[in-house]
């Protein structure tokens, strides 16, 4: 178990199997109940640095921040000297010498918030680097927990790129026993090759498995969730200009979805209806899309409460 002073969240591979399931299991918690704490961090300050485009996960974590007794400090993407010269790891040593904690969506790779978090001792929550999203991934699995009463053995689908949201959960669902996630990705759009065997051997350590598939006609016959993403990944941009009919075969409309007629349908959001999937699917009465984007709010909260104020996840509060 990491220190007080160093916790923080960077990536799910991180955390043990007890650590994520606690993280899961508050954000439930917390959905059913916002006000069940103490208000833990109270007299804390904590930094939120999003220097891309944010909806959810930036007003889950500044709300999360007031809800539990403390105070943002935002930056913006040019706010920071580091936009002028200024090295990652100096300023991780200014902000840990006045902050109780940095939330941060960067630019720049996981390493630069793992050495800003070395740096200034400062314990950092990844709030979505270009490798990972681990904070969505809390939230996911603390959807489907809410919807399916219990994870083991969950079977997971998921359609579209391989992206920061998928790595997570790989990581995330390969920490579940007995679970059984797909991925079914377009051909070069697949999940890092290392996030896909680390997680592979984790949920086969736990009587489950993780794979992917690049075709639509080698998907598995029974699932629990069907999950997509939109095709373009915030802040990025395709090189093959024709990327769009690559991707046109995972689109996810009711005739799709009618392949597993008790599946959920799950979508991180933003969502671009007629592209990743249908607007009839998205807004549709098996969608839990919206509860999801809720669940944001509640599962920043577990975080930062875990993260800063050094509560242990599986706590009970009342």
């Amino acid at each position: 178990m990491m220190s007080i002073e160093t916790r923080g969240l960077l990536t799910l591979s991180e955390l043990t199997r007890e650590e994520l399931q606690g993280l899961v299991a508050r954000s439930r918690e917390l959905f059913l109940d916002r006000t069940a704490h103490d208000r833990p961090l109270r007299n804390k300050l904590i930094g939120l640095l999003f220097a891309k485009t944010s909806t959810r996960t930036r007003t889950a974590f500044t709300s999360g921040v007031v809800r539990l007794g403390g105070f943002p400090v935002t930056y913006g993407p040019n706010d920071l000297q580091t936009a002028t010269g200024e090295s990652i790891k100096d300023t991780g040593r200014i902000l840990g010498s006045m902050l109780d904690a940095l939330v941060a969506r960067t630019s720049g790779p996981l390493d630069d918030l793992r050495e800003m978090a070395g740096a200034g001792r400062l314990p950092v929550v990844n709030a979505m680097a270009a490798e990972e999203h681990p904070t969505q991934g809390v939230c996911d699995l603390a959807t489907m927990l809410m919807r399916f009463g219990s994870l083991e053995g969950i079977s997971v689908l998921y359609l579209g790129e391989g992206n920061n949201t998928a790595s997570a959960l790989a990581h995330g669902l390969s920490h579940i026993p007995r679970s059984r996630v797909t991925f079914a990705t377009p051909s070069g759009y697949g999940l890092d090759p290392q996030v896909l065997d680390a997680a592979a051997k984790r949920a086969a350590a736990a009587g489950g498995s993780v794979r992917e598939v690049h075709d639509t006609d080698d998907l598995p016959a029974d699932v629990d969730v069907v999950y997509t993403t939109r095709w373009q990944t915030t802040g990025t941009v395709k090189a093959d200009p024709d990327w769009r009919e690559r991707f046109r075969p995972f689109h996810i409309d009711e005739r799709f979805l009618a392949r597993w007629p008790d599946a959920t349908f799950m979508h991180d959001l933003p969502a671009h209806r007629g592209e990743e999937v249908s607007g009839a699917v998205l807004d549709g009465p098996r969608s839990i899309a919206w509860q999801q984007a809720e669940m944001k709010l509640t599962s920043a909260m577990a975080v930062l409460e875990w993260v800063v104020a050094g509560d242990e996840p599986a706590t009970k509060r009342s």
